[in-house]
């Protein structure tokens, strides 16, 4: 199991209202929704601010590529935009980019919002799928009309938007007429995040319209896609992943183990946390090497 991240610090910014957590008890773990947030405006988010830490990040910590993509776009063909990050973060208005720096939380400032923001909700999550471990923090910059396409992630997630607009559209998670259980199996193996589109799965997805101080709770695995509005837009990424996200990592690559082997692949149920005898199995059978 993956060990929790040490607290590295306490921000003096309380990210969310007495309302906002209520809202997230009432929706976590399973149901997407929308929140309110207190860190739009927060110092660490202006423009000048994410250069300097994007520009002292690893290579290996970011992302940044053309931003006007479609749904579908392969990791291959994703085009990139000729600039340097800190050229791209500090013209963002004007270079039609897409920009994600990954794991801030390694820097102690960011790492101090994040513990913040975690632990005003970490009595929420505790009863519900047990202690918060892996703790990650991400930025994205967009420029105007940006998309990121359709793809899913394997935290539990609340977006912030701290500038600029965004539309997120979330899809159920666990629906294998849009991610099949093979797709899952090649996700937990180290597969992109992105997925196949087909216009036919819009009519399930449900778009969420973020302007700074609202924010959203994304379900593990639950696919979406995000459109940009008209402005840059600058989105905060607090994620953690749980007994219950880890559980169904294991079993999705236990079944990738089992197929390999033309042997049946069993069920992830809804709660695979309580799947305790495959994970045992998967355990062992990865450990003698089968």
């Amino acid at each position: 199991m993956t060990a929790q991240r040490p607290v590295v610090g306490k921000s003096p910014w309380l990210a969310f209202s007495q309302t906002a957590r209520e809202a997230f008890g009432r929706a976590y773990p399973d149901q997407p929704v929308m929140l309110t947030h207190e860190l739009a405006g927060h110092p660490l988010f202006s423009r000048e601010a994410l250069a300097i830490l994007a520009e002292r990040m690893p290579p290996a910590s970011v992302e940044y590529n053309l931003g006007k993509l479609p749904l579908g776009v392969k990791p291959d063909e994703t085009p990139d935009n000729g600039l340097t990050l800190g050229e791209t973060v500090r013209t963002i208005d004007t270079n039609g980019s897409w920009v994600v720096l990954k794991n801030v939380e390694r820097d102690t400032e960011y790492g101090a919002l994040l513990d913040s923001a975690l632990a005003e909700i970490e009595h929420l999550v505790l009863p519900a799928t047990g202690p918060m471990l892996h703790r990650e923090a991400f930025i994205f910059l967009s420029s105007p009309g940006s998309v990121t396409p359709f793809h899913m992630d394997p935290e539990h997630n609340i977006l912030l938007q701290i500038d600029g607009e965004k539309t997120m559209t979330v899809f159920p998670a666990g629906d294998e007429a849009l991610v099949p259980g093979e797709q899952s199996e090649k996700f937990h193996a180290g597969g992109h995040r992105n997925l196949a589109w087909n216009e036919d799965y819009l009519e399930k997805g449900t778009p969420f319209m973020l302007v700074p101080g609202e924010a959203i709770l994304v379900p593990v695995k639950a696919p979406h896609f995000v459109q940009n509005g008209a402005s840059v837009s600058v989105s905060f990424s607090i994620t953690w992943r749980s007994d219950r996200s880890v559980a169904e990592g294991e079993l999705h690559a236990f079944n990738a183990l089992l197929r390999r082997r033309r042997l049946p692949v069993g069920k992830v149920s809804n709660r695979p946390e309580t799947q305790k005898m495959r994970r045992f199995m998967y355990r062992v059978m990865r450990k003698v090497g089968f």
